[in-house]
């Protein structure tokens, strides 16, 4: 949203959260592709939509030859508007569209100034990551003085048998967009990936402190996908700040870490911060290398390979998790205690396993938080 006039009634909900937000939704978005306003040249008018709340409209596409720019958005409730009024609208639109032509060449340049710098900066090369450093504070795209940097990594995780399209990427945008709002000029960049949205954050004592900016982006993320919320969820991830620009890859390789985590385990909560992460920081650095938790501790296999058996590997991970504590694991499971004895008996049989034995239960307690983290096989 560029501009907007005075309005008197009727007003819809599509126009008020366009003004309040300065943007729109995935759902608006796509509604008025089908109609076809993106390949329009003429005006064309827009139906009304009782789901997305929203009144006809008058669409006046802004073109500058054949560059699409922008549409000047009329409501036009009672459909009363008739053909020359709509044209003498149209006549208008000539200076506006040089305008926007000239903004939108400055605007396209910074942006692709900065795309370029955020992709050296997490390149692997050194060289290349010091080059984006450079470029970043050369161009004066993120503050100069020196202030440490965080990665924070937004995903869209589609439901089973869903696939996300170009929505998906808007959405991320949008949010990313709206974060950087929130935190400040010249206070973070961002990058949209094919399957992630990075935001690069200044550090620094008065402003809001990473996790609350990752807190941010989730919100908004959610806030841009509410249409979407049955077939995908936000998780954002957090890396640790880094004194250097150019070292911020590191912080990013955190970040992308702690959101897959965030995927693999809801229970984690939809923002992961990789300092808070404790035994999963290690796990999700030997998870490629590791098949499963089978792998791990052999013994659990069997104990894997049949579904009857989820309610012993659940009394067992509990039972490891409360250190060896039989009350609280009882307390915990709601079980009696004689039941709970005679689950950790059988897991001892099927697994070959000691639960006295400090090694056995270590690896035996890191066997299950892998599985946790590699998800079904």
């Amino acid at each position: 949203m560029v501009v907007y006039s005075e309005q008197l009634e009727p007003m819809d909900e599509v126009r008020r959260l366009s003004i309040l937000r300065r943007q729109t939704t995935p759902e608006v978005i796509a509604f008025f592709r089908q109609v076809g306003i993106v390949r329009a040249t003429e005006p064309i008018r827009t139906p009304a939509c009782a789901e997305l709340k929203m009144l006809p409209r008058i669409c006046v596409p802004i073109r500058h030859g054949d560059l699409l720019l922008g549409f000047a958005w009329l409501i036009d409730a009672d459909q009363s508007m008739t053909d020359e009024e709509i044209a003498a609208v149209s006549t208008t639109t000539t200076d506006l569209a040089l305008a926007l032509y000239r903004e939108n060449l400055t605007g396209e340049l910074r942006s692709q100034r900065e795309t370029e710098a955020i992709r050296l900066l997490l390149a692997d090369e050194r060289d290349a990551q010091r080059h984006g450093a450079t470029s970043l504070l050369e161009d004066n795209l993120i503050s100069a003085d020196g202030a440490p940097t965080t990665a924070v990594v937004a995903r869209l995780v589609p439901r089973p048998d869903v696939r996300l399209d170009d929505l998906a990427r808007i959405a991320l945008e949008q949010a990313l967009v709206a974060s950087r709002r929130w935190i400040g000029p010249r206070e973070a960049v961002h990058l949209v990936r094919y399957d992630h949205g990075v935001l690069l954050v200044r550090d620094r004592q008065g402003h809001a402190p990473p996790l609350a900016v990752a807190e941010h982006v989730n919100d908004a993320l959610r806030t841009t996908i509410r249409g979407l919320s049955s077939v995908a969820r936000a998780v954002v991830g957090v890396g640790r700040p880094r004194s250097e620009l150019s070292e911020v890859r590191m912080s990013y390789d955190e970040a992308v870490l702690a959101a897959r985590i965030a995927v693999q385990l809801p229970v984690v909560g939809p923002v992961a911060s990789w300092s808070q992460l404790g035994i999963y920081r290690v796990l999700s650095q030997l998870s490629s290398e590791v098949t499963n938790g089978a792998s791990v501790h052999p013994g659990l296999e069997e104990l894997f390979k049949d579904p009857s058996n989820q309610p012993l590997l659940e009394t067992l991970e509990t039972y490891l998790d409360m250190a060896g504590n039989a009350r609280v694991t009882a307390e915990r499971l709601n079980l009696h205690r004689t039941s709970l004895y005679y689950r950790l008996q059988r897991v001892e049989q099927l697994a070959g396993t000691d639960l006295k034995n400090g090694n056995e239960r270590l690896s035996l307690h890191l066997a299950l938080k892998l599985a946790r983290l590699k998800g079904p096989a």
